[in-house]
């Protein structure tokens, strides 16, 4: 709220100021209403600009500003040759305005495409735009995985935590129901892990927005803010950052995508731990927690079976492998032992 009023504040006064610098130009301009026209276009120009400021990473805002300095510098010059002709103030004025902006625009928008030459003023810069800072959520800091990815070097860049993320694993530590206490303790200890560990940068971030009053959604303001990448396991925090633009690192996609790849028609031997809803079905899990349904194994509990993989089920909360139960294999020596 107090931006939004700063920012009104700012228009009434480039308006404001527009209509008196207008008018101080003569009846050229009259009426009126051009000033306000070019209060409101001043105005709004540097608004926009503001707004994509907040976008621009550090190196394009170095090449930029050196290019706009290097423009109003020849500005400057060739305006104090033109304007010793004879115009009237009015044109010499317009004059110096239009040579200005159009030498500053042009210097800024060189620099701003060749802003890779510009590298040796800021390398320190340069190396942070190429790693973006990562973001970490509570459910990926009490999962714990994500200190052991990071630790491998997987995970380049720094790594913020955010301020408000603390506070929600403190209350989630204090909780008086034990389960939920126990997993706020844990992402507690993995933070001092991660901390304590030379090879990584944590930072504890303050920003904070108090309007905002959804831990999400305060994420992925902090995300476009500092223009970073959201590292989460959160299914809906992951859906609803891409949907505002948002780079997001979903542990569980990784897990997943590193799973070994199963075809059907291969081989598994797998052991029957539990009966499956549907009847006849067994159920079994590889060493990486992916579910196999075997078919006609549902008294097969504990006995190991070798299953032939019939088809794969890819689904956005994991992998399914649905298999049949070759012949000769666990329960048939089974049942043949007990027809002996």
């Amino acid at each position: 709220m107090f931006a939004i009023v700063v920012r009104v504040l700012f228009a009434m006064f480039c308006i404001v100021t527009g209509v008196y610098f207008l008018e101080g130009l003569g009846n050229i301009f009259q009426p009126n209403v051009w000033g306000v026209l070019w209060g409101a276009a001043w105005a709004t120009a540097i608004l926009f600009l503001e707004w994509a400021l907040r976008r621009t990473p550090p190196k394009g805002l170095v090449a930029g500003s050196i290019g706009l300095l290097i423009g109003l510098i020849l500005a400057n010059l060739i305006t104090g040759t033109v304007l010793n002709f004879p115009f009237t103030p009015e044109v010499s004025l317009i004059l110096r305005v239009g040579i200005a902006l159009a030498l500053g625009y042009l210097g800024m928008t060189v620099s701003w495409r060749k802003r890779d030459e510009f590298k040796f003023l800021v390398p320190q810069l340069s190396r942070d735009e190429d790693k973006k800072c990562k973001i970490l959520d509570t459910s990926v800091i009490i999962d714990g995985r994500i200190a052991d990815i990071a630790e491998t070097g997987f995970l380049e860049g720094l790594i913020v935590i955010p301020k408000f993320i603390l506070n929600e694993l403190q209350k989630i530590a204090d909780s008086t129901i034990p389960l939920r206490r126990k997993r706020g303790r844990r992402g507690l200890d993995i933070l001092n892990r991660m901390q304590k560990s030379g090879s990584l940068e944590v930072v504890i971030e303050e920003k904070d927005f108090p309007d905002i009053k959804e831990v999400d959604s305060k994420l992925v303001q902090l995300a476009r803010t500092v223009n970073g990448i959201i590292v989460t396991n959160d299914y809906n925090l992951n859906k609803i950052a891409k949907l505002q633009g948002v780079a997001v690192f979903n542990i569980n996609e990784l897990a997943n995508a590193l799973k070994p790849v199963i075809l059907p028609s291969e081989e598994l031997k797998i052991r029957i731990v539990k009966e499956g809803k549907e009847p006849n079905q067994g159920i079994a899990y590889l060493d990486d927690g992916t579910m196999v349904v075997v078919e006609n194994a549902r008294g097969l509990m504990g006995e190991e079976v070798t299953v032939e993989v019939t088809s794969v089920l890819q689904t956005s909360a994991g992998r399914m492998i649905f298999g049949q139960q070759q012949k000769g294999t666990g329960g048939d020596r089974s049942r043949s032992s007990k027809r002996s």
